[in-house]
């Protein structure tokens, strides 16, 4: 598994192989493989803001998978944004009545 994360997404850091981390200039995703063999699911921790975020996400669709969205709590299908436009009016709706 670690091999064909790193071939659809070259640029993640996975130096510890269980748990992967790859950053853009506005934002982080934290990739949790685990130590199992098989690997049965991949939690992506997507922390940041802008849409250009949303490439790397497309990691399910090179890995054959299904990707879940936790704030939805639907599958997430190729295109979808609603999530992580939801998740961020949240973020910034609680950010700003923390100031």
């Amino acid at each position: 598994m670690v091999a064909a994360v790193t071939e659809a997404v070259p640029e993640v850091d996975l130096s510890d192989p269980t748990w992967g981390d790859l950053s853009g200039p506005t934002w982080s995703i934290d990739f949790n493989i685990g130590s199992e063999n098989p690997v049965d699911s991949i939690m992506l921790h997507i922390r940041g803001s802008g849409d250009d975020v949303l490439g790397p996400v497309g990691l399910a669709e090179a890995l054959r998978c299904k990707a879940l969205d936790l704030a939805e709590g639907d599958l997430i299908n190729p295109g979808q944004t609603s999530g992580w436009h939801a998740f961020q009016q949240f973020r910034d709706r609680v950010i700003g009545s923390a100031q």
